[in-house]
């Protein structure tokens, strides 16, 4: 039997059932038609958190981080970057901590950036402090 997996459309944050053995093609949502991975990241807030780190069922590393954080500033371009080499087997978003204190606050974020990666909905690492792409793709995959 086929495994599928869930993933959340970065567009309209649906969820769309992939085969597994056909997401490295990537495809196309279901109800929006756009491609379901970027090669960027995704910005979560409260309203598709839930259907991105939650429900969706590939692994997802989530940056908080904030607009006045110069190391933030500084890990956005590397980030964006580990997004093209992770993705698709990897989700890669980001968390504004300014916008969203309620979700930082829920998962304990004393210092930014913090990236958490995510498996099931649950978080399986964590690590603080701004880090180049290598590192980010290296310790994420680490991780898996």
């Amino acid at each position: 039997m086929l495994s599928s997996l869930l993933v959340a459309c970065p567009h309209c944050h649906s969820l769309n059932r992939v085969p597994e053995e056909r997401l490295s093609e990537g495809g196309t949502c279901g109800r929006c038609k756009k491609a379901l991975f970027a090669g960027k990241p995704v910005e979560l807030d409260a309203s598709n958190f839930s259907a991105h780190v939650e429900r969706s069922t590939i692994p997802v590393l989530v940056d908080f981080w904030a607009p006045w954080c110069g190391p933030c500033r500084m890990m956005a371009p590397a980030f964006e970057a580990a997004a093209r080499q992770l993705e698709p087997r990897v989700r890669l978003a980001k968390l504004n901590t300014e916008a969203e204190q309620a979700l930082a606050g829920r998962f304990g974020i004393r210092s930014i950036p913090t990236l958490i990666l995510f498996s099931g909905g649950r978080e399986i690492a964590r690590q603080s402090g701004a880090m180049d792409s290598g590192s980010l793709v290296s310790w994420t995959r680490s991780k898996l």
